[in-house]
């Protein structure tokens, strides 16, 4: 449903009045939570344990619906990971393991609008360590809560290759609602890219951050460390 008042000039729907609140810009900052902790990238620190976990015989997979193919040498690494690492927007976090410190994987915030209050998350890429793991879902909470919490957006938005079957699957899991395809959106690696595009708005945020608190508990873990309610269900109680 479109939220809409009638203009009193002209009678015809308008969008209602948004309160004038105060946000500002991501910054480089540490967000902490019980599995991992996301922390400004550092290209030098970061590089070895990046290149082990997302280099290998999976890497084709793993780097399949991103801007860049995976990289010849860590050299060649060593430099992408310099020039993000120097970058405002996207502004790039590193995903370390919250007792080792090891890199487990990158994300960032990207096409930040503090006029609008809207950002998206993107160039999330998950080492082999991360990946299906509890901290891997801790993260995208960890840049909700910041986004909307602390930095107080409206609107919070997940865009990927509208091929990239687990990305979109991902994004669902995590609360985002689905909003269309933008058809031949982009050129990417010399292909066409249609878009999915996914977000979650400010009103939506309560129950969901409720429900990643709940699933984020200990105990909703086994001794197993197996979960016991999936993110879904505890969603789909509030």
């Amino acid at each position: 449903m479109i939220l809409s008042v009638p203009d009193p000039a002209s009678g015809l729907p308008i969008g209602p009045i948004v309160p004038d609140v105060a946000t500002r810009r991501p910054a480089r900052v540490s967000l902490d939570g019980r599995f991992v902790r996301l922390r400004p990238l550092d290209a030098d620190r970061d590089l070895v344990a990046l290149w082990q976990g997302t280099h290998g015989p999976d890497q084709a997979q793993r780097w399949q619906y991103l801007p860049e193919p995976p990289f010849a040498d860590q050299a060649a690494f060593l430099d992408h990971l310099r020039r993000k690492a120097a970058s405002d927007d996207p502004l790039f976090f590193t995903i370390a393991d919250r007792l080792s410190e090891r890199a487990l994987g990158y994300a960032t915030l990207m096409r930040i609008e503090p006029a609008h209050r809207c950002v998206e998350v993107g160039n999330v890429v998950y080492g082999a360590g991360l990946q299906r793991s509890p901290g891997a879902t801790e993260a995208q909470y960890l840049l909700m809560r910041y986004v909307f919490d602390d930095l107080r957006n409206r609107r919070y938005e997940w865009k990927c290759n509208a091929l990239n079957a687990p990305s979109r699957r991902a994004a669902v899991r995590l609360g985002f609602t689905f909003e269309g395809v933008f058809r031949q959106h982009m050129i990417v690696r010399g292909r066409s890219r249609d878009t999915a595009w996914y977000a979650i708005v400010d009103s939506d945020w309560g129950a969901i951050k409720a429900a990643f608190e709940q699933w984020l508990a200990p105990a909703n873990f086994d001794a197993q460390g197996r979960q016991v309610h999936t993110l879904e269900a505890l969603r789909a109680t509030r």
